[in-house]
């Protein structure tokens, strides 16, 4: 990620209007902004699973992940899992693992990708 042409900027992201994305089960709210050039846009999103979330695909995106709400259980293509609380984070490179997330608690989350 190259983080070029951002000029400062604040973010009151409960003005950021939500979009809905349904879940293999639940479903993920996501307030989404993007800065930086076309060529090379860095998406900035506050995501919000419902209880009982589960994502309906293997994601092999690239992340940093804060966990602000909540409980995140992401499972690794190769069977590892991890549990983010809040104040943790993860951060995985493009195409490196595929991982797939969960919660039944629900979670809200930083992501930046």
């Amino acid at each position: 990620m190259k983080m070029s042409e951002i000029a400062f900027s604040t973010v009151d992201w409960s003005q950021v209007e939500p979009t809905r994305h349904a879940g293999e089960e639940g479903e993920a709210t996501w307030r989404t902004r993007f800065f930086g050039p076309q060529d090379n846009q860095i998406r900035v999103r506050i995501v919000e699973y419902s209880p009982g979330y589960v994502a309906d695909h293997w994601c092999s995106k690239g992340h940093v992940i804060l966990c602000l709400e909540g409980e995140l259980e992401t499972t690794l293509e190769d069977g590892r899992v991890s549990i983010l609380t809040p104040g943790m984070s993860y951060q995985v490179a493009d195409g490196a693992e595929a991982h797939r997330s969960r919660t039944t608690k629900g979670a809200k989350l930083f992501i930046v990708d």
